[in-house]
């Protein structure tokens, strides 16, 4: 007993006390306790919760047969071509099968479509050509350029721009849109032969070159290109 002093015995008790008191205040883990507030977490569960997942995305649809027409749905339409026209009326049978058709916008991919395919002609790239044209139109432009390749004839061109593009007329055929541009432009080209003579044009000139292009799009495909189909040259 000789090491249990005064001074022992007295910390001893106090360690006790302090010990209690400390459970009586902190209370004991029962393991339904509430976890500790984390207000960075919190934050990321709220807005999951509310927000919507980023990966669906709302697509027009194709109405049903018999289903009427949104009250806005022929605006862009019937301000692009005057209503009860045989235009409008062809436009519209288009919107009906194809939700996402915009005149205008349609009207404006026609114009690049056109530069693009003029130029790859003139260039003689098939590459290009394939992506923009039907099988038919395409097979008639590569024996054109093949023809030409054999006589070592080149083209050089050079595209000035597009003055108007107007579509003439619309139309469904079966599943597929086809819709028909008279496009005017201005173009400066000359076919120069093996050794470099001009053959045809003028490679100083801009020249006026007026044509009735028609493009196609199947509409009951995914894919949202339209592809040139048949090509007209006006005098």
């Amino acid at each position: 007993m000789g090491f249990f002093d005064f001074g022992t015995i007295f910390f001893l008790i106090a360690a006790v006390v302090i010990f209690f008191q400390l459970r009586n205040v902190l209370g004991r883990r029962t393991g339904s306790e509430r976890p500790p507030f984390d207000p960075y977490t919190a934050a990321r569960t709220d807005k999951d919760a509310t927000q919507k997942p980023e990966n669906v995305v709302s697509l027009p649809r194709k109405r049903l047969p018999g289903e009427p027409a949104p009250a806005d749905a022929y605006t862009a339409i019937d301000a692009f071509a005057k209503p009860d026209t045989d235009l409008n009326k062809g436009l519209r049978t288009i919107k009906d099968n194809d939700p996402s058709f915009d005149p205008k916008g349609f009207v404006d991919g026609a114009k690049m479509a056109y530069e693009m395919i003029v130029m790859a002609y003139a260039d003689g790239d098939r590459k290009t050509l394939k992506n923009l044209l039907s099988r038919e139109v395409f097979d008639g432009f590569v024996a054109a350029i093949g023809e030409r390749e054999a006589k070592s004839e080149k083209i050089q061109s050079s595209f000035v721009g597009i003055d108007k593009a107007d579509i003439v007329s619309a139309e469904m055929k079966g599943g597929e849109a086809h819709v028909t541009l008279r496009i005017i432009s201005e173009l400066i080209s000359a076919t120069r032969d093996k050794a470099g003579a001009v053959i045809d044009g003028d490679p100083e000139t801009v020249a006026e070159v007026k044509d009735v292009w028609t493009f196609a799009r199947d509409t009951r495909s995914r894919d949202p290109n339209w592809k040139l189909v048949a090509t007209e040259e006006e005098d």
